[in-house]
């Protein structure tokens, strides 16, 4: 987390407010694990709604292997009052999207 998403997200994941969603009791994470999968491997680009705030800005795909992937998905739904969702290595791998 620390290496890769804490810079937009920031350490307590609250984000930065007009620029960068919350991780942090986000609404469009803990919606749906496999969504958070292909952000996270295809980056996402675009107006998004967290939590009834429009973001629009871009979010890049990140080239983690399938664990490490899973590890911080996991660390981020077991912190800041998140779904408590877990993720597998094996469900990282059936929503991994390839970069082009």
């Amino acid at each position: 987390f620390k290496t890769n998403c804490m810079a937009c997200h920031q350490e307590t994941g609250q984000g930065i407010p007009g620029a960068f969603p919350p991780l942090a009791g986000s609404d469009f994470l803990n919606a749906d694990p496999n969504r958070a999968i292909v952000t996270i491997t295809g980056g996402l680009q675009g107006k998004v709604t967290v939590n009834g705030q429009v973001y629009d800005g871009v979010m890049p795909s990140w080239s983690l292997t399938d664990e490490d992937i899973a590890n911080v998905i996991n660390y981020i739904y077991a912190n800041w009052g998140n779904s408590g969702h877990t993720v597998t290595v094996d469900q990282v791998k059936a929503n991994r999207v390839t970069p082009k």
